[in-house]
């Protein structure tokens, strides 16, 4: 889904084709190596977002010696859909590096409805750690599996401590984003 909110995101500002969208993403930094996005995956969601109506090919360009470069554009049905695939990112993601690209398009969504999804999936994670830390006395392991437990226990802690402070700031960004 993430490929597919660039697309969309990068055709609400000009007409593209895919390999611009790959030299775009791998200059100057690559971002297409670190995160795997090969020129195959690349023309794949274009190609399945074309068949879904949310974008379409708006030129051919033709060229000696070389294939025709598919010119495409964001439709009005790509429009609509663009702010429902990036809530349903932020609702569906775990990590925080699974909303990055939700955080780049801010623009394109209600600011308060993610603050509002971002403080539920908080507010989820503390129950959870509430929940585990209640029932982490009541386990009985074998004295030699003890530092195991501990281990796991204490991590899933850490993790979680820091997902919430994570979600927190980054709140606390959207709100200074708009104002």
């Amino acid at each position: 889904m993430s490929v597919q909110i660039f697309i969309l995101s990068k055709l609400m500002e000009q007409n593209t084709y895919p390999y611009q969208l790959k030299r775009q993403l791998s200059e100057p930094i690559p971002f297409d190596k670190m995160s795997g996005l090969t020129e195959s995956k690349l023309y794949y969601h274009f190609d399945s977002l074309k068949k879904k109506g949310l974008i379409e090919v708006t030129q051919t360009i033709r060229e000696e010696n070389r294939p025709d470069k598919q010119i495409f554009a964001i439709t009005d049905q790509g429009k609509d859909a663009l702010p429902s695939m990036i809530y349903k990112l932020f609702k569906n993601a775990n990590q925080i590096t699974e909303m990055y690209i939700g955080i780049a398009n801010l623009k394109y969504v209600d600011k308060k409805k993610i603050i509002y999804i971002l403080e539920d999936k908080a507010k989820d994670i503390q129950d959870k750690l509430q929940q585990t830390s209640k029932y982490y006395n009541y386990i009985e392991v074998p004295k030699e599996n003890q530092k195991l437990l501990d281990f796991m226990s204490n991590h899933f802690k850490t993790k979680a401590e820091h997902t919430i402070q994570s979600l927190e700031e980054l709140i606390n960004s959207i709100k200074e984003f708009d104002n």
